[in-house]
């Protein structure tokens, strides 16, 4: 197993409620898990959780079998790639030097990077089909050649799993379907991959499995269509939709109008 969380409890300061109430998962090489729920459910506190940026109040993390305290943070580093939500252009760095900086956990806070460094950088960049922006500043790419270059940088730490959180906010339908299309493909190739999403169709889609979150709570886990269900999503997002199938016979979700009824 290369991630698992068991039964975590996570609860943030000042808060009554947990975060996360006894939930558990797992992901293992080959697999794309998808993490779906409302605002609020725990999507991102389990994120965190599984990188070791928040400590459970009970249960345990394990990072490929052993728990995540027992990781120094650049070996964790080189294990796994993670992808936040929200990050600021704090330097305008030009985009290798951006993705170098998946590096540092090999090379060290005084290390050089060497050839192999430079190879794994554009080894990242053509995978994540960036390699024409090598040689622009970050602070001019639009939002989806930001995302893609802020993948190729949790790929240049080579590592066994990617973990990320919205992937596909603010992008158009075309930049959602290529980083889908592309996360699937690397996950595909050997990695281990959990995504963070609220677009329940591109879930069904592309995920092996999907965990359903509600008030920090695990509501279902499944294949899509054993979690995608018409009544546990109107109940869970609090208004009415309609599953039907598409061709490949994955679930597709359609929010209905007030007063409409499905057919």
């Amino acid at each position: 197993m290369i991630l698992e969380a068991r039964n975590v409890t996570v609860r943030y300061r000042g808060r009554r409620q947990p975060a996360l109430d006894a939930v558990s998962c797992h992901v293992r090489a080959t697999e794309l898990v998808a993490v779906v729920g409302p605002n609020g459910s725990g999507k991102t506190t389990l994120v965190r959780a599984l990188a070791g940026l928040v400590r459970p109040e009970q249960g345990s993390v394990l990072i490929q079998d052993r728990p995540i305290a027992a990781w120094g943070r650049a070996d964790l580093a080189r294990v796994l790639g993670v992808v936040p939500q929200r990050e600021e252009i704090v330097f305008p760095l030009r985009v290798d030097e951006a993705v170098m900086l998946g590096r540092y956990a090999r090379l060290g806070p005084l290390g050089a990077p060497a050839a192999a460094d430079h190879a794994a950088v554009a080894t990242a960049l053509d995978r994540c089909d960036a390699g024409s922006l090598v040689d622009r500043s970050i602070d001019t790419l639009s939002g989806g050649e930001w995302q893609r270059v802020r993948l190729a940088r949790a790929l240049a730490q080579e590592p066994a799993a990617l973990v990320l959180d919205e992937p596909t906010a603010a992008l158009d339908v075309r930049h959602e379907m290529e980083m889908l299309e592309l996360i699937r493909s690397l996950v595909d190739g050997g990695l281990a991959g959990l995504v963070i999403t609220h677009h329940l169709n591109l879930a069904a889609r592309f995920a092996d499995r999907i965990l359903l979150l509600s008030g920090g709570r695990l509501v279902a886990e499944g294949a899509p269509g054993e979690v995608l269900r018409t009544e546990t999503l109107s109940r869970v997002f609090e208004w009415p939709v309609a599953v039907t199938t598409w061709c490949d016979g994955s679930p597709q979700v359609v929010p209905l109008r007030t007063g409409e009824q499905a057919s």
